[in-house]
């Protein structure tokens, strides 16, 4: 995995949490705007959209450079809407990007390159 495709990954990972989150907070927002005189729907839709929008430009960046199969990539889209799927598609882009590492070390061992 060269530079620009692990950037890729951990840029989309790193706003999958957060995406998460705002989602969340903006049910309860919703929720609370029908039974109380509370309204943060407008401000929390708002920081929701601009992560929402990041994350799918993120999705895009990544599927393009690490050439994900269609099933993976929208695997990974289909968690952006739902309301913890970023938590999952952080989880799981984490272990990609270990997996990764791991793998480009197995390989420059094999090739007799050792780090100290």
């Amino acid at each position: 995995m060269d530079i620009k495709t692990a950037t890729a990954i951990r840029r989309l990972r790193l706003v999958s949490a957060p995406e998460a989150v705002s989602f969340l907070i903006l049910l309860v927002c919703s929720v609370l705007k029908r039974t109380t005189d509370f309204n943060a729907v407008p401000v929390m839709g708002a920081i929701h959209g601009v992560l929402f929008i990041l994350y799918v430009i993120f999705w895009a960046d990544a599927w393009n450079r690490a050439k994900w199969p269609l099933g993976t990539a929208a695997f990974y889209f289909v968690l952006s809407v739902l309301p913890t799927g970023g938590f999952f598609a952080e989880r799981k882009l984490r272990r990609e990007a270990e997996d990764a590492v791991i793998a480009a070390r197995a390989h420059k061992e094999k090739e007799g390159v050792v780090n100290a």
